[in-house]
């Protein structure tokens, strides 16, 4: 029982953590941002090394080396100089170790919805992309591949915690589309509420998907 409690007051650490980032970015109050977007990392990190007998210390280890990369992406984001280049190659490396985590034989038909999505949407980014259009387009096709084995991986499991990775994978896709839509495209009100809230639960669900999840589950249907 102790390990379940561990795991919920984590999961309401990351949510006061990630609401106080939130709060900080739309008041434009750096120091708010630079503390709890960090510590809503680590406490999501916290969440995926908790102990689970029901995955492979594997997948374990892919998805926290994602989520370390993760937060060294957010720390070079954040940057009083910010560093778009390293924030975007980190994220990449992240969505490299998510998609060898998620890894499996499926259908290629999986691909087809993701596909769908971002190839008109990077076709509308492409004009404003300048000299970041192979990164971006390098960087979308990753975050795409990660999000189709992420769906190949639940088809062939159908397991809760597949279910969460794929939820992950796909708000985490959504994430980084409004990101890339407010930096290159067209910037909108209230982007920092709509980015860091996608971002947050999605890599939270990853997290969540090594075992603490169904934990979770099991424990509160007692």
């Amino acid at each position: 029982m102790l390990p379940e409690f561990i795991n919920a007051a984590l999961c309401l650490a990351v949510l006061a953590s990630a609401a106080t980032c939130i709060a900080g970015a739309l008041s434009e109050r750096a120091s708010l941002v630079y503390v709890f977007k960090p510590l809503t990392m680590l406490l999501i990190l916290a969440i995926a090394v908790q102990p689970s007998v029901s995955t492979p210390p594997s997948y374990r280890a892919l998805v926290v080396a994602g989520l370390t990369f993760s937060l060294a992406g957010d720390v070079f984001l954040m940057l009083p100089r910010e560093r778009f280049t390293a924030g975007l190659a980190s994220f990449l490396v992240a969505h490299l170790l998510y998609l060898a985590a998620f890894a499996t034989k499926g259908p290629i038909a999986a691909l087809l919805p993701w596909a769908i999505f971002a190839i008109p949407f990077y076709g509308l980014l492409h004009p404003k992309l300048g000299r970041m259009r192979w990164p971006v387009a390098v960087y979308v096709t990753a975050i795409v591949a990660m999000a189709w084995q992420a769906t190949t991986r639940w088809l062939a499991l159908d397991q809760y915690g597949a279910l969460l990775a794929l939820l992950g994978a796909g708000l985490f896709v959504f994430s980084d589309a409004a990101l890339a839509w407010n930096r290159f495209r067209h910037a909108f009100a209230k982007s920092p509420a709509v980015v860091l809230s996608a971002y947050f639960v999605g890599q939270c669900l990853i997290a969540l998907s090594v075992g603490a999840g169904e934990a979770l589950v099991n424990w509160s249907t007692r």
